[in-house]
Order: C-alpha cells, then structure tokens, then sequence
C-alpha cells in the first residue's frame, strides 16, 4: 500500500523519534546497560526503526516493525536466555570463548535490536539487509563496552544472531537461536491492531489479532514454558506457521513447551464478511 493512502497523516522524523527509547532489566550487567545507553543515544539506529515501520505498515499494510516490536523482542529474548542459562543451557560465547552469561547478553540484546532495520529497505531478504546495515554500525555501538579482540567476537555473534532469524536460517550458536525464538514470540494482537483496525485483513493480522496472550515461564519438564491463549482458532498460524516454524530450526527445540488454547466457551469472529 502507498503512503499516500494511508489515512494516518506522516509525523516528521525528529517528532517521530523525540520519545523513542528501548528499555530492559539489566540485573547489573554492566556490558547490557552500556549497549542500551549507546542504542537509546544513536539517532542513525532509531531512524532505522522508524522507516522499517514506515514500510511494514504504512506501505505494506503488515504487522508492526517499529521500535515497540524491537522493543518487545528485546525483553523476550533476554528472558528467554536467563531461563535457559539458569536451567543449565550454556550460552556459546562461553562454550566457545571462555566467556560469561553476561556478554551472552549482550549478543541476544544486540541481536534483537538490529535483527530486522533491514526492513529499512525492503522486506524481501531484510535479513540479509539487517546484517550489512548491523556490520557499519555494530563497532559504534559497543564502543564503550568491548575492546579488541572481544568486540570483533561479539560483533561477530551478533550478526551471527541477526542472518540466523530468518525463515531458512540454521543458527549455530545457543544466543541466535534465542534471538530466533523471540522475535517469533512477539505475535499478540497488539502487533497487528492497526492493520486489522483499518480493515486490512490477510492470514498474519487476523491470525495475530486472535492472540490474547502469551506468557513465558520456567517449564517442569523442559526450560521453557510458553502459554498462548487464543479468542480464535486463526490464531493457530501464527503458532503452528510461524513460531514452530522457527523454533524447529533453532537448536533449542528440546528446550521448549507450547501450548495454545482457546480458554472462552465460543470464539470471538473476527470478521463478518472477507472479500477477494
């Protein structure tokens, strides 16, 4: 869709970006908490957010890519590793580099941050954008966090994390997998409101406008609990199509539990009436 018909009128980019600014417990981690500062201080990175949002929904009518969707990968992902590191997952960079569960961190935080401004040119093979766009600027941002040789080896990791989201990605490491994970898991109904709202109606705004709720929690049996409560079975797609989908491809399969329901005794309808 142009943007010449959305009924949204434009905000000019510094208006735009005046408030943004990404937030996640950094349970002292020192290394997380200046990666955040160096992210929230780049206004190079915020207006990749805002055009990557500007062409998923403004111009292509599609779910959220904006920096609220970054935002909220960010706190899953960095949730998701804490209970898997606590359950006795060990993250790569400390398998491989003798490394800790804090600079496993920063490669999730990093990895979901950057893992889709290539969306800032185009949807098709954003990941492969996303990661061209991370490597010129993944050096600035950690900065103040790594010297070398350890921020080639997380930068390294990161855009690792960043290819290793995509539909045929094989992440070869315990924190792209994570990354992997979360950004599927960002699929409540908020994602898709204003798409549905505007009578936008296709599989991914009606099948994510179905999600009520997703919960995340330490599991009995496996690491990884994760709830989805569901008002319509459209939801099921956005379980089965999409997260299955990138869980099965990203080495912590064994790690998790799903389960989607639909707790009312009668589905909400979405639409009355779709039209071809």
């Amino acid at each position: 869709m142009s943007s010449e018909a959305n009924p949204n009128p434009p905000i000019p980019p510094r208006e735009a970006l005046s408030d943004v600014r990404v937030r996640a417990p950094t349970r002292g981690n020192r290394r997380l908490e200046l990666l955040l500062a160096a992210v929230n201080a780049s206004d190079h990175v915020k207006a990749l957010w805002h055009v990557s949002a500007v062409n998923a929904t403004r111009r292509l009518g599609m779910s959220d890519h904006s920096w609220v969707h970054v935002q909220i990968v960010l706190n899953i992902g960095l949730r998701l590793a804490r209970i898997l590191f606590r359950r006795g997952v060990l993250p790569s960079v400390r398998v491989d580099y003798g490394m800790s569960d804090h600079d496993a961190e920063v490669v999730v935080a990093a990895g979901c941050l950057l893992h889709c401004v290539g969306m800032s040119i185009h949807r098709n093979d954003h990941e492969r954008y996303s990661l061209f766009l991370t490597a010129d600027t993944i050096d600035g941002l950690l900065a103040q966090v790594y010297e070398e040789p350890e921020r080639t080896i997380i930068a390294s990791e990161v855009l690792h994390a960043i290819i290793g989201h995509r539909r045929d990605g094989r992440p070869l490491t315990v924190e792209a997998g994570i990354v992997r994970v979360a950004d599927a898991l960002d699929m409540a109904r908020g994602r898709s409101r204003v798409e549905f709202e505007a009578g936008r109606y296709n599989i991914h705004s009606l099948s994510a406008y179905a999600i009520d709720d997703v919960k995340i929690a330490t599991g009995e049996e496996r690491a990884v609990r994760v709830e989805i409560a569901m008002s319509n079975s459209a939801g099921i797609y956005q379980v089965d199509e999409l997260l299955a989908e990138k869980l099965r491809g990203s080495g912590l399969e064994e790690h998790f539990e799903v389960v989607a329901r639909i707790e009312a005794e009668q589905e909400e309808r979405l639409i009355e009436v779709f039209r071809i």
